[in-house]
């Protein structure tokens, strides 16, 4: 009868043994991005809620912008005053052309008669100099209007890089996350004042977990980028699951093996930190301990 249960006892422990090999262990870890305030002033919405979750570039929540709108406001008046203040050239220039013309047309009516003897050099003379002068006035008319029209396209175009700024700044006003994933943390809410920087959310893709475990340099020669492994997740307890993992990283500098880590063999110091892509089944959450076989 001993011996039979001597004989249990030690399949019993073999097999204990032999569910708890594995290669190298570490934690699961998850792509965490924390999203902080972009602009200046009092939360007035913010739907985000810890636990839930939230799509890429989806606007949970929104600074104060009624100042911002007010002075875009006031730029896109200062600007229509600007663009209707621009100087109708053609209009402007008109009296002096029909003056041209008019002084041409008797400019050829004088040549006609001097040839007939009817009308004298000089009268020929002055209208020359007359169309000499009016076509100087348009010059410098043309000139001095195509300046001011110069002056106030520049001053449209720096109001309008204003108000692209001010449009800038509303847009920033909206609190969005650049991923979709959990929230993690909700560090305000509305009615709060935050300045820009303060962080208001953390967010982690937790549809994707990695799971960083430590390699001894004898393990790495088994190892490549893309190659798949058994991971074995630990949640307490007799509580394991397997999964299958990808390897996406490998370090390239080994380092002392971390206190909270044992590896295969206890006897090295130095160990390469290796990144494994697991698929979450929604059961993995960060900080879980995991193996690999």
């Amino acid at each position: 009868m001993k011996k039979i249960l001597f004989l249990t006892s030690l399949v019993a422990l073999t097999a204990c043994q032999h569910s708890n090999k594995f290669s190298a262990m570490g934690t699961f870890e998850a792509t965490e991005i924390t999203i902080s305030a972009e602009s200046t002033g009092r939360i007035c919405e913010f739907t985000a809620t810890e636990g839930g979750e939230i799509q890429a570039n989806t606007i949970v929540g929104r600074i104060d912008t009624i100042q911002l709108g007010l002075q875009k406001q006031q730029l896109e008046r200062q600007l229509a005053a600007i663009v209707g203040s621009k100087p109708n050239v053609q209009k402007q220039v008109k009296s002096i052309k029909e003056q041209i013309a008019k002084q041409e047309s008797e400019r050829n009516r004088v040549r006609n008669l001097l040839n007939d003897g009817a009308a004298t050099q000089k009268q020929l003379d002055d209208i020359e100099s007359s169309i000499s002068v009016l076509q100087g006035q348009l010059e410098a008319t043309l000139s001095t209007l195509d300046n001011n029209t110069t002056s106030i396209n520049e001053n449209a175009n720096a109001l309008q890089l204003q108000i692209a700024q001010i449009d800038d700044k509303i847009k920033k006003c909206g609190i969005s996350s650049p991923i979709s994933g959990t929230v993690l943390v909700k560090y305000a809410e509305v009615g709060e004042f935050v300045a820009t920087g303060k962080p208001l959310l953390k967010v982690a893709d937790l549809s994707n977990m990695i799971l960083r475990a430590y390699f001894t340099s004898e393990q790495l020669a088994d190892l490549q980028i893309g190659t798949e492994v058994p991971v074995i997740a630990d949640f307490g307890g007799d509580a394991q699951r397997e999964y299958t993992g990808k390897i996406t990283w490998i370090a390239a500098e080994s380092e002392f093996t971390p206190k909270s880590i044992q590896t295969k063999n206890s006897r090295a110091n130095l160990v390469y930190a290796v990144k494994i892509s697991v698929p979450n089944d929604g059961n993995l959450k960060i900080g879980f301990s995991g193996y690999v076989k």
